[in-house]
């Protein structure tokens, strides 16, 4: 087993036999699948009005039936009433119960993810015996107390306060929390209060009595997700055992992070499923409107638009499984060396933290751009409620929200990398001083052998690296740690990062199934990686000489331009407009998403 570092993608040559791809699911993985696909087309798909038309009883009570089925307890272990399943299957369970609404999607993942795996993760044994199985069960359903009306993205400034009662046996609560999910009807809080003065916050189990001093807000009114029970909470002297504190006083604010490490992938995965259900409605859509006696799916505007939807769905489920695999083997790895589930779990995960922001972004972005084509392609039609376009795509916009932000996920992608390579864990240094050095150096004027299918996608692949290391190399080196500040740069280069992961993904799955199922079957799939890459190298151009421009000059300035123009060079430029003719039309001939 090859199991690499997080982070360690941009200097280290990944090799196709080393990642995993969705064609690689277990039989039980596969079965799995089918049961959680079965549930979403039984009981939540013929009830999009019921949740469009905020039926929050409803939620809870499909909720319940998910509980009965198990599949609140996939990742949970066996010892506390659950499956003990590995990450990747609670990705698949994720992805397939997530995209009939994104109502149920948020209460399931608010559950299972925040609600239920902090407790997992740092609960003390009697809590986990004593919560845990309630939760997995779907008995009680857990709810996660962190943001306030002053504290969203800078999680550890939150005001709520926790005082020790005299006796020394309680803490009481009181504060104010909001954007609660699944508040409605949760039976256990997982709530961030801050001791004294202290530097950090601290988690407590909290469970949810009205006679204990816990109010609820009204129910919030929504851009979208409207059956997903949003509520502000509020604690006033709320008694708290001592016992109740979750991991050690101040431990709060890495726990919360952790926990949305989790989140973050989920949140990926959660939306892969709702790509695919667009671009299959829009496709089947296109084929029967007519305009111009024409049946709409054949005109140019139509096909690039299925083409692009069908690719980023395709790269989004090849690099979210990926990244799944890696943290899993890492946690194995470490189970094997003799630790605790816990703590396996715990370091697994944070290991592939970069991971976990970078696809939390792109595929948050990919869905809502998914959705608004869908829209498109359904016209005047798509703006209507009887179509179910307008609820996906307000439903999609909460994913480049929580969890959050798309823009703090950026920033702290990059931000992690660079702390990777302070603490030694991934060389950052020598690889991007070797690039530096390249650029003063004299280019070989080889043409290359691309014969091979996919050969100059890889190439291409390592010159972006390349990218990467002379920009974030060259910022660093400049900034030091004041880095932090330059947000722009930061966010330019995170752009980077993010397509050179996510195109890479894309082209390995498809070199791996090239190897084993044969070229001809992977038609297709070629076009797809090669069609992302494409845009993938304008995107990466773009914001690299933003960068560049933004913190040199002079000879130092010109020397990096002409590095980034030899670096997104393509020897034999494809042809774009083939590409998405190739991958529309096998979508039409299928009336579906194919792949």
């Amino acid at each position: 087993m090859d199991v690499i570092r997080g982070g360690q993608f941009i200097v280290k040559e990944s090799k196709c036999e080393h990642i995993f791809t969705p064609e690689d699911f277990t039989e039980e993985q596969k079965m799995m699948k089918e049961a959680v696909m079965e549930f979403n087309d039984r009981e939540i798909i013929p009830f999009r009005d019921r949740f469009e038309n905020k039926d929050y009883n409803f939620t809870e009570a499909c909720m319940r039936k998910a509980g009965e089925l198990g599949f609140l307890g996939v990742s949970v272990p066996e010892a506390y009433g659950g499956m003990g399943m590995g990450l990747v299957s609670t990705l698949l369970t994720c992805e397939y119960i997530s995209s009939g609404t994104g109502s149920f999607s948020t209460a399931f993942g608010a559950h299972t993810g925040i609600g239920t795996l902090p407790i997992t993760l740092y609960g003390t044994e009697d809590q986990k015996l004593k919560y845990i199985p309630k939760l997995a069960s779907g008995e009680w359903f857990g709810a996660y107390c962190l943001t306030e009306p002053s504290a969203g993205s800078d999680a550890n400034s939150g005001r709520t306060k926790a005082v020790l009662t005299e006796d020394g046996t309680h803490y009481k609560i009181t504060g104010q929390k909001m954007w609660i999910s699944n508040a409605g009807f949760c039976k256990l809080f997982i709530v961030f209060a801050r001791i004294e003065n202290d530097k950090n916050i601290t988690g407590f189990l909290v469970e949810n009595n009205p006679e204990n001093g816990i109010t609820l807000g009204e129910e919030e009114h929504k851009l979208g997700i409207h059956a997903s029970s949003t509520r502000q909470v509020f604690f006033n002297e709320t008694l708290v055992p001592v016992e109740n504190i979750l991991s050690e006083r101040g431990n709060g604010f890495k726990i919360a992070m952790n926990a949305l490490n989790v989140g973050r992938i989920k949140l990926a995965v959660a939306c892969l499923d709702s790509q695919r259900r667009i671009t299959t409605h829009a496709v089947q859509y296109a084929s029967e409107r007519k305009q111009f006696n024409t049946p709409i799916v054949e005109f140019g505007a139509i096909k690039s638009k299925i083409a692009e939807m069908a690719t980023n769905t395709y790269v989004g489920e090849s690099a979210t499984y990926r990244a799944g695999k890696d943290i899993q083997n890492r946690i194995e790895l470490r189970q094997a060396a003799g630790e605790t589930h816990q703590k396996a779990e715990l370091k697994g995960v944070e290991e592939f933290a970069i991971e976990c922001s970078i696809l939390k972004v792109s595929v948050s972005e990919d869905v809502q751009a998914c959705a608004d084509e869908g829209i498109q392609i359904f016209g005047g039609m798509g703006f209507s409620k009887d179509t179910p376009m307008e609820s996906a795509w307000r439903d999609a916009r909460i994913t480049r929200i929580y969890e959050g932000t798309n823009e703090i996920n950026r920033m702290l992608s990059v931000g992690m990398l660079v702390k990777k390579a302070m603490k030694g864990h991934i060389d950052l240094i020598g690889p991007a001083m070797k690039v530096a050095n390249e650029l003063t150096g004299i280019p070989s004027f080889d043409t290359p052998d691309y014969s091979v299918t996919l050969s100059e996608e890889k190439a291409m692949i390592e010159k972006l690296k390349k990218v990467f290391l002379m920009v974030a190399g060259a910022a660093v080196q400049k900034y030091g740690p004041n880095l932090e500040d330059h947000q722009q740069l930061l966010m330019a280069a995170s752009n980077i990062l993010i397509e050179i992961y996510m195109a890479e993904s894309a082209i390995l799955r498809t070199e791996k199934n090239i190897k084993r199922f044969g070229e001809e079957s992977q038609k297709h799939q070629i076009e797809m990686s090669q069609l992302y890459l494409y845009n993938a190298v304008d995107i990466i151009h773009k914001n690299a000489k933003e960068g560049i421009v933004s913190f040199s000059e002079g000879d130092e300035q010109r020397m990096m331009l002409m590095g980034l123009k030899r670096f997104t060079k393509y020897q034999n430029q494809p042809n774009v407009v083939a590409l998405r003719n190739g991958i529309s039309e096998k979508v039409q001939k299928e009336n579906k998403y194919p792949f």
